[in-house]
């Protein structure tokens, strides 16, 4: 099930054929013999890099195909299996599989064979930190961060951004340790620049700073480069979600909790920069991160879902629905058509003008990619192939947790009940409570994401606790267990009951407490106000529908998947068709008995 929409540059790779080279208004992208008696579901969109001269789609079943600037516009499919995130920089890519092994090519990697993957992962010197949890490129830099939360860098050092005299290292084909105990890593495509936010939450950057962009302020914009790790001052007060880096600028997405519990937590963008190309939403050079100010996305309604930035464009899409974008617009990046007598820099956000999405009743689901001068918007709903993640994201949103754990400081670590109850026992969750009792904060988070996962990120960690874990079946299985056993429920509409087949609860942040837990929890497995139910809840069954990855649900017909698209609300009393919902129970229900 894909939707993709593409605009901006379409050469060096060709993207689409037949098309000009550059594409003035978002149109719909297709892979090669995506209609011939293919399953959608194999060619479902997990995530798109794209460099100066490769692009690479990545899908949900661990496969990714790429396109080359000299492949004749085909596709290539990557021989790397199991692939779980894909990063391409100017020069350079790189791969990370779900064993935590990171394969990478390109001049700045292997000078010898550059069109070649290696594991670069093999080459960190300390043995016992060779699992890998997350990469980021810069342009001609790879940056890895091992399960250890260390971090390593890899490539040009040019401009000091791998955190080293240029001089004395210029570049390296082995990874470097650049600091410990870090928690999150960003760069970007097109940047020279990188940062990394430590354990405290204390935010550091290195590389180029001609124009500000690493947002040390007034004081130190003459530094035209930052060769070592330096403190980030003055950050705006909030949870840091994401830092995307351009060329001259970068962009910061900063969340508050909102005072209203039910509503997502506000979310605002902050910039530091050179404005002249590429627009930090305002009309002025800033030294420092502050805040980007637009009508567009100021109401909690516009609130931000998510952001991309390029070489010198970005986009925005919020959760109404609109997508807006700012900076330099030369391809047509921005997805807007300029007259001769306008100006190429778009320096304020304005709203693009989008066709009709496939799935725009389900937008938080949608993503936007921007690439040096080509940009992206596609739709990544969650599936089980995913779980994993979701389920780690979940961990990372405290407002849900309902269980605490002391750490050996008497610091607190929270989780989920729920989830600990299916993979462990009453007397198994007391023994957690002995290990965590005398582990670190940052042991007692790394021992959470392995229960949560199942993944053996710190394997002396895992020792200790394999044996309290239900080791014998995949998270994958064990939370298929939970939403689809043969029990059904309940729904009260009206004063009429509806008995429903059990529905894949994948445990979106909206819907945990409106659905998840007054279906699992609720003993006679009856929900007796459905209007407090999520106005999200269509994910769900919308992901229900499309799943091939259940075995035995039921076989749900193109004509009920148009009757769904035509009545999204049917979950809402308002809608607009009150006859969807009876009639939909009954197909469901007829189809059961079959």
């Amino acid at each position: 099930m894909n939707e993709i929409l593409f605009f901006g540059s379409n050469h060096d790779p060709i993207l689409i054929k037949n098309e000009s080279m550059r594409i003035i208004k978002p149109i719909q992208f297709k892979f090669e013999n995506e209609n011939e008696n293919e399953n959608e579901n194999e060619k479902q969109i997990k995530q798109i890099s794209t460099g100066y001269f490769s692009t690479i789609f990545l899908f949900e079943n661990g496969k990714a195909i790429e396109y080359l600037k000299d492949s004749n516009q085909n596709p290539l499919k990557i021989q790397i299996e199991n692939i779980q995130k894909v990063t391409v920089g100017g020069y350079d890519e790189a791969i990370l599989t779900k064993e935590g092994n990171v394969f990478a090519k390109g001049y700045n990697i292997n000078s010898k064979n550059p069109k070649e993957f290696i594991n670069i992962s093999l080459l960190i010197e300390d043995k016992n930190d060779r699992i890998i949890q997350d990469i980021v490129s810069g342009v001609s830099s790879i940056y890895l961060l091992t399960s250890n939360q260390n971090v390593y860098g890899i490539g040009s050092n040019d401009y000091g951004q791998i955190g080293f005299d240029s001089e004395t290292l210029p570049e390296t084909e082995k990874p470097i340790l650049m600091m410990k105990n870090v928690s999150k890593i960003f760069s970007g495509n097109s940047s020279n620049h990188f940062f990394l936010l430590n354990s405290n939450q204390e935010l550091f950057g290195c590389g180029n700073n001609d124009q500000g962009q690493l947002g040390l302020g007034e004081s130190r914009k003459e530094e035209e480069q930052i060769q070592k790790l330096t403190k980030i001052q003055n950050i705006p007060k909030g949870k840091i979600i994401d830092i995307q880096c351009g060329y001259w600028h970068s962009i910061m997405l900063i969340e508050n909790q909102n005072q209203n519990q039910n509503q997502n937590p506000k979310r605002k963008l902050y910039s530091c920069g050179d404005y002249t190309y590429n627009g930090l939403g305002k009309d002025k050079n800033t030294y420092e991160f502050t805040e980007i100010k637009s009508s567009l996305f100021e109401n909690d309604d516009d609130n931000i879902l998510d952001f991309s930035v390029g070489h010198s464009h970005n986009l925005i899409l919020t959760y109404n629905s609109k997508l807006i974008g700012f900076g330099n617009n030369h391809y047509n990046q921005l997805g807007i058509l300029i007259r001769e007598d306008e100006e190429e820099y778009q320096l304020v956000p304005i709203q693009i003008e989008l066709p009709k999405l496939r799935f725009n009743e389900n937008i938080s689901n949608y993503h936007v990619y921007c690439s040096a001068f080509t940009s992206f918007l596609y739709y990544s709903p969650l599936s089980f192939s995913n779980l994993e993640e979701d389920l780690i994201k979940l961990f990372e949103r405290k407002e849900f947790c309902d269980i605490s754990f002391k750490t050996e400081n008497g610091e607190i670590i929270e989780a989920h009940k729920l989830i600990l109850e299916y993979r462990l026992n009453q007397n198994e969750i007391e023994k957690l409570q002995e290990i965590i009792s005398k582990k670190s904060i940052k042991e007692s988070n790394q021992i959470f994401e392995m229960i949560y996962s199942n993944r053996k990120i710190n394997p002396k960690l895992y020792s200790e606790i394999k044996e309290i874990i239900n080791s014998n079946e995949k998270i994958e299985e064990t939370m298929k267990r939970i939403y689809l056993n043969e029990k059904d429920f309940i729904i009260e509409r009206k004063e009429k009951q509806y008995k429903f087949p059990k529905l894949i609860l994948i445990m979106r942040s909206e819907l945990y407490r409106g659905m998840f837990l007054s279906v699992i929890n609720d003993t006679s497995n009856k929900v007796t106000d459905y209007s407090e139910l999520s106005n999200k809840s269509f994910q769900i069954f919308e992901y229900w529908i499309y799943s091939n990855q259940i075995k035995n649900g039921i076989q749900i017909t193109q004509e009920i998947i148009e009757e769904i698209q035509n009545g999204i609300d049917y979950f809402q009393l308002n809608q607009t068709n009150p006859n969807l919902f009876d009639l939909l129970i009954n197909k469901f229900n007829n189809q059961n008995k079959n």
